[in-house]
């Protein structure tokens, strides 16, 4: 596909994820070769292992394929961000880079955000048969009911990295680091709606989890208060005509 008129961009944050590359971009190249122009932008968000020399090695194979680079970690949140920036498609998909977002569902999430139309700002996928210790599914549904309770956003699980969106309308929403664990409330507070595709969930491929839970509770907890604080300071989207 021709990277500069993709239709879809595709953006994966990864942090020493060298083994789980190559096999998530031949199946994120399955799942859209043939139905929408693409591109592939992986942000390398700070790797120590051979992150780098494996997406070097892709990106000479692929043209539509594309690298952000960090020089130190900056977390997923800035990494998402990162790599929407750069993004050259209107629509852009998320997804994690350890391979246990599976791409077959992308057509899915993209199929759901264009027929909600312009009203339409983000489609979230939500995971089923999670593939995930006990007490790490434990963590979730807490995080997941106290933050549903709070901010009454409509939604059982925003931990999924799986999501679609309009790239205007990412750009349009406030910034703050754990940004993209608040999506759906942030984007039904700038008047969009917001939809769900279910998806199966996989083992990680290779490698072990980069960005944890309980490191990033406390910070957490303030920023779902600080997400509480900007829905309840916007009463009213504004109708904007121009004459």
């Amino acid at each position: 596909m021709i990277t500069n008129n993709a239709a879809v961009s595709v953006v994966v944050p990864v942090r020493n994820e060298a083994g789980n590359i190559a096999p998530l971009v031949a199946e994120i190249a399955a799942a859209l070769d043939g139905r929408w122009p693409f591109e592939v932008v992986y942000v390398n968000d700070g790797s120590s292992d051979g992150t780098e020399d494996e997406l070097q090695r892709l990106m000479a194979q692929h043209s539509w394929l594309r690298r952000v680079r960090h020089k130190q970690s900056c977390g997923q949140s800035a990494a998402v961000r990162s790599g929407v920036k750069a993004a050259r498609a209107p629509i852009v998909v998320t997804l994690d880079g350890d391979g246990q977002n599976d791409p077959a569902f992308i057509p899915a999430v993209i199929e759901t955000l264009e027929k909600g139309g312009e009203a339409m700002g983000l489609v979230a996928g939500q995971r089923v048969g999670r593939k995930a210790t006990a007490f790490k599914k434990m963590q979730s549904r807490i995080a997941n009911k106290v933050r549903g309770t709070v901010l009454r956003d409509g939604t059982r699980d925003t931990g999924c990295g799986l999501k679609g969106f309009r790239r205007d309308v990412f750009l349009s929403l406030p910034y703050f680091d754990g940004l993209h664990r608040f999506l759906p409330a942030l984007v039904r507070r700038e008047g969009k709606t917001v939809g769900y595709v279910d998806v199966v969930d996989r083992p990680r491929h290779a490698g072990v989890s980069n960005y944890g839970m309980w490191d990033r509770l406390w910070v957490g907890i303030l920023d779902l208060a600080g997400v509480w604080w900007l829905i309840r300071r916007r009463k009213r989207v504004p109708e904007i005509a121009e004459s």
